[in-house]
């Protein structure tokens, strides 16, 4: 049988080990995106016109930095911040280095579905802690974040799913995990065994990221109560 081959050539722990390094890659990239990216939401949902605290220059320059790093394909990010990534790791390859170009990229990304979604609380609330005096950082703990908890959650679910889609491109240039290989195996080697097989967990763990996420959001959203 193909799966007794499998086992026999080492093949399944490749993928395993693969399936891991993926993982690695994807759940650091989101925490440390986070770290960035939930400072950058805020500040610029804040700083907005009809935000709490409306800074015009803040935003902008916020707004800047996020359209300009969003709008640079992820492969060609990844290539630009080869000498970032050697000083910070040691080395430009791998899946540890491969957390630095994916935090980059990531943390606009978070910045901009945190911005939207705190965006989404009534502002009516928001206006009665401001008439009671609440301060602007209780306002953004205790009144934003709480109220927005379920949309930032879905965020946290769409985030995952696009950090893996981009550690799996990182395998073009060694990048480790299943990606790599995929394009080791699948591309140069023409194993489409292997291609496919490294496709479908792929598949399996978005699908997994998004049924976690759906009902954790559906846990916390208020509204279905």
């Amino acid at each position: 049988m193909w799966f007794k081959e499998w086992f026999a050539s080492g093949t399944a722990q490749m993928m395993w080990e693969g399936t891991l390094d993926t993982l690695f890659m994807t759940l650091l990239s989101t925490v440390f995106g986070y770290l960035l990216g939930l400072p950058m939401g805020i500040a610029l949902a804040v700083t907005d016109r009809d935000g709490i605290r409306p800074n015009a220059a803040v935003y902008k320059v916020l707004d800047v930095i996020a359209n300009i790093v969003r709008s640079i394909p992820f492969l060609i990010l990844l290539i630009l911040l080869m000498p970032l990534t050697r000083l910070l790791v040691g080395k430009s390859y791998g899946t540890a280095a491969t957390v630095v170009p994916l935090t980059v990229a990531a943390a606009p990304f978070i910045g901009r579905m945190i911005e939207s979604s705190l965006k989404e609380v009534d502002h009516g609330v928001v206006e009665a802690a401001q008439s009671m005096g609440v301060s602007t950082m209780n306002i953004i703990v205790r009144v934003l974040l709480v109220e927005a908890r379920t949309s930032i959650l879905v965020g946290v679910t769409i985030a995952l799913g696009t950090i893996l889609g981009y550690s799996a491109m990182a395998g073009i240039v060694g990048g480790g995990g299943l990606g790599d290989i995929a394009m080791r195996y699948g591309y140069y080697r023409y194993e489409s065994d292997i291609m496919l097989a490294a496709v479908i967990l792929l598949v399996v763990l978005v699908q997994i990221f998004q049924t976690i996420g759906m009902k954790m959001s559906a846990k916390l959203d208020r509204r279905k109560r």
